[in-house]
């Protein structure tokens, strides 16, 4: 069951990415798909499993052992894996709205979103900084 879990969870996951790349042909559908619909989903997928499986995980949260430990039961490492999806997902929506919001040219945006969808803090550090690079070089009006 977690085997198949976690081959859907990635596609949902992939389908909410691609919508991000269609973003400037799709629009504001990319933020509906991408920043709302499918990391909800997920986010059942993730509650479902730690609401069954939760009180019967080792470990826990009070040291890098304890965490270890949790995510050896492939259920928990199941919810932590969806964890990632549904996040790294809702920033790179974010990434995508901000972006277009504040009229960030996409191409500049979409090494960010490949960040945030591989190293996701990471991605959301470059766009953070693309986008105090943008505001610096603006021309300030008085």
């Amino acid at each position: 069951m977690a085997d198949n879990l976690f081959q859907i969870a990635n596609l949902v996951a992939l389908a909410g990415w691609a919508a991000l790349l269609a973003s400037p042909w799709i629009g504001r559908w990319a933020d509906r798909i991408a920043g709302a619909a499918l990391p909800m989903l997920l986010s059942i997928a993730y509650a479902g499993l730690v609401l069954a499986f939760w009180s019967g995980a080792n470990g826990g949260f009070g040291s890098l052992a304890d965490v270890m430990a949790l995510f050896t039961q492939p259920e928990i490492a199941l919810a932590g894996w969806i964890h990632y999806l549904a996040f790294d997902l809702f920033v790179g929506a974010w990434e995508t709205r901000t972006a277009r919001d504040e009229a960030i040219p996409f191409l500049l945006v979409v090494p960010c979103l490949a960040l945030t969808f591989l190293f996701g803090p990471a991605g959301y550090l470059a766009f953070v900084a693309l986008r105090f690079a943008r505001a610096a070089l603006r021309p300030q009006t008085a």
